[in-house]
């Protein structure tokens, strides 16, 4: 739980300084984030910031900055959370008041708004999306709404609970920095967001699994447990874009072992993590910060990739409908 009281704690930055004291040059960046967001707020606030972006009206409502108001107003915890809150907040907008306005004595509300946005920024924005018509024809129609995907494919079903922090033993004692969702042995994983491949093969801890770094470099996700022999999706590697809502791997139980392809993992799931990078120090390094994305999960529910048998031979399966967006233009 975080507290007003503590969140200096949290808000903390790490200094870089060159050896010439001449040049010495101060870096500052989030070195701790608590993200304890539930899937209502996450959900309200969305519906919010995308029903005021496809409507005409004055007022536009950004979900970062109200979630990031709502926090301030909670003492960074979200069990706390009070519709009544975001009802007044919106009352307080409609009523010719701004954000900077209500915000402008809030310590904190820089630090969450920050943070927040590293979490959530590449979520909701505007893209394009095929669809298919009623002659069987295709085409592609423009939107603005959430783009991010729930990591577990449409029509295979799935379950999980908040099991961030708990103890794990294989190796040495630690953390569990993800959540996992128990699923079949070869349900198609989803790329949650659009970005780069930076690691894939495999990992004593994760087996096969892959780490995709989004564009704006701030989320790096994490998918392991994949499965044996078959883990990835055809023509994946290092270095290779992904779209958000594509099939990249199938779920499996690989993993604690120094041997590759072995499964030891008792049952089968995938283990999802987001890692928070607010500069290149903290990447592999004591300084990683890792989120507990269960409520996000949860938020995700609704918006899940169609999938379909691309491929008899290799049994290996493709978004039914593209999509597109402006990063992957750039």
């Amino acid at each position: 739980m975080l507290l007003v009281s503590s969140i200096a704690i949290f808000y903390s930055f790490a200094n870089d300084t060159s050896e010439d004291e001449t040049s010495k040059e101060k870096k500052d960046f989030i070195k701790w984030v608590d993200f304890n967001v539930t899937s209502e707020a996450l959900n309200l606030t969305a519906k919010l910031d995308i029903d005021s972006h496809n409507k005409e009206g004055e007022i536009v409502y950004n979900w970062i900055e109200l979630l990031a108001y709502l926090s301030c107003k909670n003492g960074g915890n979200f069990k706390n959370f009070s519709t009544k809150d975001l009802n007044l907040l919106v009352e307080e907008l409609k009523n010719g008041q701004n954000m900077e306005d209500l915000t402008q004595n809030m310590k904190f509300y820089d630090y969450y708004y920050e943070s927040y946005s590293a979490i959530l920024g590449g979520f909701i924005g505007n893209y394009s999306i095929e669809t298919a018509k009623e002659d069987g024809t295709k085409s592609y129609q423009e939107k603005y709404g959430l783009k991010a995907f729930l990591p577990i494919a449409k029509n295979y079903s799935f379950s999980h609970y908040d099991d961030f922090g708990n103890s794990r033993s294989y190796g040495f004692k630690r953390t569990h920095l993800g959540n996992d969702l128990m699923g079949s042995i070869g349900t198609p994983i989803i790329a949650v967001e659009s970005g780069i491949i930076e690691n894939i093969g495999w990992n004593q801890y994760g087996g096969w699994r892959i780490g995709i770094r989004s564009f704006d470099t701030k989320r790096y996700y994490y998918y392991a447990h994949l499965r044996k022999n078959h883990p990835y999706a055809e023509g994946l590697e290092e270095g290779s874009t992904v779209k958000s809502g594509d099939v990249i791997g199938y779920l499996g139980m690989t993993g604690y072992s120094t041997k590759e392809n072995v499964n030891n993992i008792n049952v089968p799931h995938l283990h999802f993590g987001m890692q928070l990078i607010f500069d290149e120090s903290q990447v592999d390094s004591p300084n990683e910060i890792w989120i507990d994305v269960y409520q996000i999960i949860e938020f995700l529910k609704k918006n899940r990739s169609e999938v379909y048998m691309a491929n008899q031979e290799t049994k290996d399966y493709e978004r039914k409908f593209d999509f597109m967006e402006a990063s992957l233009m750039e």
